[in-house]
């Protein structure tokens, strides 16, 4: 005889949720009135041009449809082929990166040569990590440093919940104020229309204040635990971690190859940045000056390519070539065997399929909107309520849009996919440049995937540290509020300069 057992709810999967709301738009497309909206040669609404058109209404086919054709792009709206290939050539890169070893030897070495100086790792690490949030989505990854750093905190007189905020509020912190994450900045960039350094050096600002806020956070917190240990709040349980996590040192030292690695990293960074800032806006030639030197070399040029593009000017297609060359010469610094390049090569790649294809499904909301044609309906809607309200105000209202719905969809990447299309050209309306709306997208995400019981990062991170998660929401409250005032303070700031 079986037993039956009683499930509680559980949050459907934000595929889940995303094909609901295909299906409702679907639905819409029966009920709202079909409109278009005049564009200029370069795609942005004109305001004040929206009239009726004919209806569309999408039907089950369609809905089935939506996804294949949010990957693969219709008449009417991009595909995301573009994007989820970067991001599963982003996923191989790491692979191969952390196959390595040299990322985790790294850290290990970094908090073996602050020995005695404990303290002094949240200035190195927390920033660290933040840069590593900021720049390629570090998330799931740290999952590996917790055991690792627990015990080194533990065994000074610190608690789990220093080393836990170290790497949670550092990583997820950079993730907020994301730079050029291509599972954030990158997916809403494209949903959006456009480039990745756009609105970039307000995402730098933000992330150098928000990281020196948390440094000043987290190392008051262990200054007042080293002074009287009562003051932990998991006082309680400290002896009993203390008899968990023992220090078992890591005497690993970063080999040649390793170094060797983590410089191939960190250029990889360096050169994607380089490319990605439009330099000619700034007046600045010397990219393209060098890029026309080298191919105007007779022969070489043609060897290297004519077609090369100069820093500046690269795009999506430009970057994924990036992650793909440099993983190979990272594995050729290394050393690695082909059979073994491949192996976590694929792998790597195969980590990040669900964030590639949930661009797709999200893509295939604004696919039914717009085969409906009801997308230029609902942005008169809002251009009608949104009439006569300041860019302050909208940012603030597109900043506190996006608090319940990181909650409803706790993909960063699926989130944008499926606002930003309609997000970005209602701040049009009010002078609100689409950066600016990616900010305020990412800032709203970035504080839920800092106390969320929906993050599987939170979650992880909390259960590895013996963190019950009211004890960490009471740690991290006054610190949430801080972080929610400095980025709509930055972001209303920011309007004024657009």
């Amino acid at each position: 005889m079986s037993e039956k057992t009683k499930k509680g709810f559980q949050m459907p999967s934000s595929y889940t949720i995303l094909m609901i709301i295909i299906a409702l738009m679907a639905v819409m497309t029966w009920f709202v009135p079909a409109g278009a909206y005049q564009k200029t040669d370069d795609g942005a609404v004109i305001s004040g041009t929206y009239e009726v058109v004919a209806s569309n209404p999408q039907g089950i086919y369609d809905i089935l449809m939506a996804p294949v054709r949010g990957m693969l792009g219709t008449d009417l709206t991009g595909g995301a082929i573009e994007v989820s290939f970067f991001i599963l050539m982003v996923g191989a890169f790491l692979g191969v990166i952390n196959h390595t070893g040299a990322l985790d030897t790294g850290i290990a070495s970094v908090v073996r040569k602050n020995k005695g100086r404990e303290k002094a790792l949240i200035w190195v690490l927390l920033p660290l990590f933040a840069l590593g949030g900021s720049t390629y989505g570090m998330g799931e990854e740290t999952m590996a440093f917790y055991p690792l750093l627990i015990p080194v905190m533990i065994a000074v007189g610190f608690d789990s919940v220093v080393a836990v905020a170290i790497i949670l509020i550092g990583s997820q912190i950079g993730c907020l104020a994301s730079t050029i994450n291509p599972f954030a900045t990158g997916v809403a960039s494209d949903a959006a229309g456009i480039s990745i350094a756009d609105g970039i050096v307000w995402r730098i600002i933000q992330l150098v204040l928000l990281v020196a806020l948390a440094i000043w956070f987290v190392y008051g917190y262990a200054s007042k635990i080293e002074k009287d240990p009562s003051k932990s709040i998991i006082a309680d349980k400290m002896a009993e971690h203390r008899e968990i996590f023992k220090l078992q040192e890591n005497t690993a030292d970063l080999t040649s190859r390793q170094r060797k690695v983590l410089y191939v990293f960190a250029l990889t960074f360096i050169i994607m940045v380089l490319s990605l800032i439009p330099w000619g806006d700034f007046g600045i030639t010397l990219f393209d000056d060098i890029n026309n030197a080298i191919i105007g070399i007779p022969v070489l040029g043609q060897v290297i390519g004519l077609t090369m593009a100069p820093f500046g000017t690269w795009y999506f297609q430009e970057i994924t070539m990036l992650f793909i060359v440099m993983a190979i010469l990272a594995a050729i610094v290394y050393g690695m065997s082909e059979s073994d390049f491949l192996k976590a090569f694929l792998t790597g790649a195969g980590e990040f399929l669900s964030v590639a294809v949930i661009c797709a499904v999200a893509r295939g909301i604004q696919v039914i909107m717009n085969d409906g044609s009801i997308t230029a309906t609902i942005l008169h809607w809002g251009e009608v309520g949104l009439s006569g309200l300041s860019s302050q105000v909208f940012i603030v209202l597109a900043y506190i849009f996006y608090l319940p719905m990181s909650f409803l969809i706790p993909s960063t990447s699926g989130l944008a996919g499926a606002t930003m299309g309609i997000m970005a050209p209602l701040g049009e309306f009010s002078n609100v440049p689409a950066h600016l709306v990616i900010t305020a997208f990412q800032s709203a995400s970035g504080v839920l995937n800092m106390i969320s019981p929906t993050s599987a990062i939170v979650m992880g991170a909390l259960a590895i540290g013996r963190i019950d998660l009211p004890t960490w929401w009471k740690f991290i409250a006054k610190f949430i509020v801080m972080v929610i005032a400095v980025s709509i303070l930055l972001l209303v700031v920011a309007t004024f300069f657009g």
